[in-house]
């Protein structure tokens, strides 16, 4: 299993794991516990869309894992329900200096396809632990 590079208490707290992270492409794994389930007993939607961003942000910081990213806008699409053991794979779709635009989708332990995401990402330079405040970071332009 690797790590994010960078620690983000929510998807601690979600209990994804990351094992893949290159060339534009990320693979995390994710099994809801009950307390992210919804009333119908499967994946809470938040969840599943959780998971498909953090693998469209990782799948954005693969080819440049120190500099940090920042969801601009999302779609999803929920296709069936998500139970058990769950898969996202998230990839860039086109690059350019300042913006990623990717797509993520997550599969249940058979391999039928759940929900799929496209997304936007804006890269943004982090700040040194010492130097954070309010602002965590700073937009390698200013588009």
């Amino acid at each position: 299993m690797l790590k994010f590079g960078v620690e983000i208490p929510f998807v601690s707290h979600l209990g994804f794991t990351l094992h893949r992270m290159e060339a534009g492409e990320a693979e995390l794994h994710y099994e809801a516990r009950p307390e992210h389930l919804n009333s119908f007993d499967v994946t809470h939607g938040g969840a599943s869309m959780t998971l498909l961003d953090v693998a469209m942000a990782t799948a954005a910081r693969s080819q440049t894992p120190d500099i940090g990213v920042v969801t601009i806008e999302m779609k999803t699409s929920f296709m069936r329900p998500a139970r058990g053991p769950l898969v996202a794979k998230g990839r860039i779709i086109e690059r350019t200096a300042t913006l990623a635009f990717t797509e993520a989708s997550v599969f249940d332990a058979q391999g039928r396809l759940c929900s799929h995401a496209t997304g936007t990402f804006k890269y943004v330079r982090r700040l040194p632990v010492g130097a954070r405040s309010s602002h965590a970071f700073k937009a390698l332009s200013t588009d």
